[in-house]
């Protein structure tokens, strides 16, 4: 199988058990939106010790034909997994560079990309990997981490969770939240968390008149997105309390979580949002990170 032009899921793959179950909700994901599958393995790991563009001679050749092998492990995975949804195109690569940059520099003309929370090379798997962390902050296109949990194997099997806070940025991570819902059948709902102001300051703030003003914000929001997706059925929560809380008790019963990249106040291209990267860390289910405007 050559690499293909069209627009694609791409998947990188390195033989960890997180990188497989990506493989799998790739998989999973492409047959539902019709689209083909693109795994690729990158020769020279971002590890010390790992070989280098130099590296040449029979050395050479047992580390590609371990790539090889690997590739060769996900694409039966990615074929099963597909079948039970929609026969899609499986195709691979192996690729000679950093992983990083290589996986950046693909995400231009991807549909999603989408890895595992720790590779091969996790010293540490309280540790998000190096990999994904990059991906979620820089991507130019929606980025799905997925961890050692196992996916779960129905589509329909729990709801589609996304973060709104009103602001630009979520927009991008509305529109995604709601095509997946779409092509899932499953419930959207969607957290509007109002409240980051500490304990210390909670007196001098006026918490009915700005509760009426979030749910109408939480309103507006989705009001162009139902219209465009009437199929979807959308559960409006509106809590007062800090957002990666409440977001990380409810992905407990959900098959994935959607947060845009940065939220209010964000730095676009430059750091990840503090709700995004501590979500990153702690959720157990899928979760894709959008990048806003």
């Amino acid at each position: 199988m050559n690499a293909s032009t069209r627009r694609q899921v791409l998947v990188g793959v390195d033989g960890s058990v997180a990188s497989l179950n990506a493989v799998r909700w790739a998989a999973e994901d492409a047959a539902l939106h019709q689209l083909p599958l693109h795994l690729i393995n990158v020769l020279a790991a971002d590890t010390a010790g790992g070989p280098s563009l130099g590296y040449g001679g029979p050395g050479l050749a047992k580390v590609r034909a371990e790539s090889q092998a690997i590739l060769d492990r996900a694409v039966p995975l990615a074929v099963k997994t597909a079948s039970t949804i929609h026969a899609i195109e499986v195709t691979t690569e192996i690729a000679d560079g950093q992983v990083r940059p290589i996986l950046l520099g693909r995400t231009e003309d991807a549909s999603m990309v989408v890895v595992g929370k720790h590779g091969l090379g996790t010293f540490h798997m309280g540790l998000l990997g190096s990999v994904s962390s990059a991906l979620a902050r820089h991507s130019r296109c929606p980025v799905a981490v997925v961890g050692d949990a196992p996916v779960l194997a129905d589509p329909a099997g729990g709801a589609v969770l996304v973060g709104v806070d009103g602001s630009s940025n979520s927009e991008p991570a509305l529109g995604v939240a709601f095509d997946e819902a779409s092509h899932r059948r499953a419930e959207l709902r969607a957290l509007y968390a109002w409240s980051d102001v500490s304990e210390s300051l909670a007196f001098a703030v006026d918490w009915q008149a700005v509760s009426t003003a979030e749910e109408m914000a939480l309103a507006e929001s989705l009001a162009g997105w139902q219209e465009r997706h009437p199929d979807v059925h959308v559960q409006r929560i509106v809590v007062k309390d800090r957002p990666v809380r409440n977001l990380l008790a409810r992905s407990q019963q959900a098959q994935l979580v959607v947060v845009g990249s940065h939220g209010r106040g964000g730095f676009a291209g430059m750091t990840l949002g503090s709700t995004s990267q501590a979500l990153l860390y702690l959720v157990e289910c899928p979760i894709i990170v959008v990048r806003g405007p």
